[in-house]
């Protein structure tokens, strides 16, 4: 089994080794044991890290990365809850190209005002209908939760 040190593996992966630490601590890694005082890790790791920084970036919180992974370590991922957050990325895109139309039209509105253009009075309408960007504390309805 190769070892590789954690100067390595933060080096291999991108992480901070303190980050490597924090994550051995809450239970996300573990180290094979130490040489002197620097933590020794399974090559296997590396993959781990990646697929902790793919659930980071799909939106995951490190509790729930942690839930994704069993007692052995092995990756035991719902497809269910991946699918629920592939659409929720899915609403989220449509809003930011919403936005980012917005935003390129007035960049590039020749209307003195942009409030005297009919089409930046459009999409801002349209914005206005539903929320532009992805908030936890929004309903996929829009409207913000106990609000009728």
């Amino acid at each position: 089994m190769l070892a590789l040190d954690i100067g390595v593996v933060a080096e291999r992966s991108g992480v901070a080794p303190s980050t490597l630490r924090y994550y051995e601590e809450i239970g996300l890694i573990s180290s094979l044991g130490r040489r002197g005082l620097r933590r020794q890790f399974d090559a296997d790791v590396l993959l781990k890290l990646s697929l902790i920084a793919m659930g980071k970036a799909a939106g995951f919180s490190l509790e729930e990365i942690a839930g994704m992974f069993g007692s052995d370590g092995k990756p035991e991922i719902s497809r269910d809850q991946l699918r629920v957050r592939a659409d929720e990325l899915q609403r989220q895109m449509v809003e930011l190209r919403t936005l980012r139309d917005v935003l390129r039209h007035v960049a590039d509105c020749p209307a003195p005002s942009h409030l005297e253009c009919p089409t930046f009075r459009k999409l801002m309408q349209a914005a206005s209908r539903r929320t532009l960007v992805y908030r936890p504390s929004v309903r996929r309805s829009g409207t913000r939760r106990g609000a009728p």
